[in-house]
């Protein structure tokens, strides 16, 4: 794939005047840091929990980037993927196709798939508890404790799926005292206005029990406009509860009940038509790909609702403590969407997904003597989903209403997965230390799958258990991920480390088969994928308070999974799964926070990588054979670049309070889509500024802020469409768009 220049010059201008406005704004006196003010929270010493048990970001020889509570509301951060655009070789993109459906990548290794078979591999787990499908995973986030991402294989403690690196999430907790707060905001930029309001309140209700309830609303009136129609596309009505109780009966043991209800409804996606990388487009949609244009017949919709139940118990014992984390997760969701992406109806696709997964781990971290400390446990998952797919093509050569070809299937999908997993950290003397891990998995998995080819004109639901299953199948497959590293503590505020460590992403089914050859391309199984990684790295504490971060690093991917998107004449779109090919990503990054004054704080990262194909086993390019020209193409979601600048400062606004003004300017490169490298995504480079006012007392605070000022435009994928479906012509691409220059206000009051 022909790669693109970064547009530096006026993203860079624009960041300089937007600069030069922010400290404009506020009076650039520096004055003394306080508790409060938003230089300290970004100063503020973060604890983790990468190797579960709670140290110092500094302490832990991983790569990682976390915040906490102050931090993400400093930053604004209202979705998971509003963080990616600033950490080092990260992308926490959803896909579009489905709203909420997770393809996060790290470092080079993602996925293209809304097909909630397909194992991710960038893990998600919310208060240590995994999240089994990619579907529900990207929907806004509220009232957390703190969100750490975990670059590179995280095997060893983490298991399955988490050879790109693993997200943690964690709820807050109720405080020793009684507090709240609610916020309201407002956002425009698109056709209809954004409202969200949220809130919690809790605190200690006698000495051994708190408890605390935080909710949040969000009614989108719609981004996008459809030209079809004249009307805003884009409507969501969502809400979320979630109650958190705490319970101490003794001074060593504590027992956490945590509830999340989620609810939420609205339109399909913004799917647009552009030309595709054939160079084939459609006669009535051949918008520019630099657009938010979208002109479609069918709306469609999305409901989800879901309901999540974990409780942590920690149990002190000595110099150690016993944790069991128990979840479970039920998830209902069904949508319709327009995959032609024009104002005819050629293509439109219903599905729905009822998945629920159970999942205990039991876990010692503790000291075993002075110089050896471990994390040893138990984990059982296991989770049960049904999927159903229904086709409805060529609807111009119908009545209104009614299709000429209809495909419809989908398939029962069970996985059952048994680890044992134990890590150890032995000082061999006063600086060095010796890192070391193992972890075995077992793990089963069958499918019943309807194939969509073989349901033709015949419509049923595999949710309903209508429609007949032509295949059935059970795998196993066991895995052990080791890990052996080295820490050196230079001081108590520097530390180097080096490590190679295993992950593996599992093998499995593909569940939305659309092949009529399912001996070479049916739904598997295929082989699970493993990621060796060898890291170098070093964390430093700067004397000013601040921190820098770095590694270099080397993945070997052995059987890489691959879902290949093939226009197709008849079914649209064929999606096959198979172990395609070996490859290789060397890389480096590096992230740090500066204080340049008392008030004004500089964050800034750097990500590069390098990856390329050492073997290729199947027809990338598709053009009948495997050569050269297979392995020459790019790796799909390996962005090679990426960095982030941001400000962040502090002033005093006399007796009133203070101000809080900020700006970041974050680059993403150019990243192939489809494995043929037909289907890319853009290159970004998204400007956020905005300032916050906050009343002496602490209890109010008004704000004003803008979010991809550049209006650049992103796209979850770019899957490519046939130039024919059955006689009729259409040509061009899906590719669902995510929102472009939002502003707004918000305000919000603490008590």
């Amino acid at each position: 794939m022909k790669k693109r220049y970064p547009r530096l010059a006026p993203s860079l201008s624009a960041l300089s005047l937007s600069i030069a406005a922010a400290i404009t704004v506020s009076p650039n006196t520096a004055f003394a840091q306080d508790d409060s003010s938003a230089s300290s929270a970004l100063l503020e010493e973060i604890v983790v929990t990468a190797r579960k048990r709670e140290e110092s970001i500094l302490d832990v020889p991983i790569a990682i980037t976390a915040f906490n509570s102050d931090q993400l509301d400093v930053l604004k951060v209202r979705d998971i993927q509003s963080l990616s655009v600033g950490m080092p070789n990260v992308a926490f993109d959803d896909i579009g196709t489905t709203r909420g459906v997770a393809n996060f990548s790290i470092r080079g290794l993602g996925i293209n798939s809304s097909i909630p078979s397909i194992d991710p591999t960038v893990g998600t787990f919310v208060d240590g508890v995994y999240l089994g499908t990619n579907a529900g995973v990207v929907f806004d986030v509220f009232d957390l404790e703190s969100v750490e991402v975990l670059r590179g294989p995280q095997g060893t403690l983490f298991g399955r799926n988490v050879t790109g690196g693993a997200v943690l999430l964690n709820s807050a907790r109720p405080s020793e005292e009684f507090e709240g707060k609610i916020k309201g905001s407002v956002e425009g930029g698109g056709e209809d206005p954004n409202y969200y309001l949220m809130g919690s309140f809790g605190g200690a209700v006698s000495d051994t029990f708190a408890a605390k309830i935080s909710f949040y609303t969000n009614q989108d009136d719609g981004y996008f406009l459809n030209q079809n129609t004249g009307n805003a596309l884009g409507e969501q009505d969502t809400v979320s509860v979630r109650p958190v109780i705490v319970w101490t009966p003794s001074d060593n043991l504590s027992i956490t009940a945590i509830y999340d209800y989620f609810d939420s409804s609205g339109d399909g996606p913004a799917s647009q038509n552009h030309r595709n990388g054939f160079g084939v487009t459609n006669q009535l949609t051949d918008f520019s790909r630099n657009s938010n244009d979208v002109s479609i017949d069918e709306e469609g919709f999305l409901e989800t609702r879901s309901d999540f139940f974990r409780t942590i118990t920690e149990l002190d014992i000595g110099s150690g403590t016993i944790t069991n984390v128990f979840g479970y997760r039920t998830m209902e969701q069904t949508g319709l969407l327009d995959v032609d992406a024009t104002p005819q109806s050629l293509f439109h696709s219903l599905t729905a997904i009822n998945a629920d997964q159970i999942s205990n781990e039991l876990r010692y971290a503790g000291e075993l003597s002075d110089n050896l400390q471990i994390t040893t446990g138990v984990y059982y998952f296991k989770n049960e989903l049904s999927y159903d797919e229904n086709r409805r093509l060529l609807g111009e050569l119908a009545p209104p209403g009614f299709f000429a070809l209809s495909q419809d299937g989908g398939g029962d999908y069970e996985v059952e997965t048994l680890g044992l997993f134990f890590s150890a950290d032995y000082s061999i003397n006063d600086r060095l230390t010796l890192n070391a891990g193992l972890r075995y998995t077992d793990e089963e998995k069958s499918a019943d799958i309807a194939s969509l080819v073989r349901n033709v004109n015949a419509p049923c639901s595999v949710v309903a258990d209508q429609c007949p299953f032509d295949f059935r199948d059970t795998e196993s497959w066991s895995n052990t991920s080791p890990k052996i590293g080295f820490t050196y503590d230079f001081n108590d505020d520097s530390i180097a480390y080096a490590h190679w460590t295993r992950g593996f992403r599992s093998g499995g089914y593909n569940l939305r088969n659309t092949a009529i050859d399912t001996v070479n391309f049916g739904p598997g199984p295929f082989d699970e994928e493993t990621v060796s990684n060898l890291e170098i790295g070093f964390k430093t504490r700067l004397a000013s308070g601040g921190r820098i971060s770095g590694a270099i690093f080397q993945n070997k991917i052995d059987d890489m999974q691959r879902e290949i998107n093939l226009p197709d004449p008849i079914a649209g779109v064929v999606q096959v799964i198979r172990n395609t090919a070996d490859a290789t990503i060397t890389g480096a990054e590096f992230d740090g926070l500066f204080p340049l004054t008392d008030s004004l704080i500089l964050n800034a990262s750097v990500g590069y990588i390098d990856p390329e194909y050492d073997t290729v086993r199947f027809d990338l390019n598709g053009d009948g054979v495997l050569n050269g020209a297979d392995r020459e193409l790019d790796l799909p979601r390996a962005a090679e670049l990426t960095y982030a600048i941001g400000l962040t400062l502090d002033s005093d606004i006399g007796n009133w309070g203070s101000a809080v003004s900020r700006i970041s300017y974050s680059y993403r490169d150019e990243s192939a889509y489809t494995d043929n490298n037909r289907g890319f995504i853009d290159e970004l480079g998204i400007l956020d500024a905005g300032i916050d006012f906050r009343s002496a007392d602490g209890k109010w605070s008004f704000g004003i802020f803008g979010k991809n000022l550049t209006d650049e435009v992103k796209f979850g994928g770019d899957t490519q469409l046939p130039s024919l479906l059955g006689p009729l012509p259409l040509g061009g691409t899906f590719s669902p768009l995510s929102k472009g220059r939002i502003y707004g206000a918000e305000v919000t009051y603490s008590f």
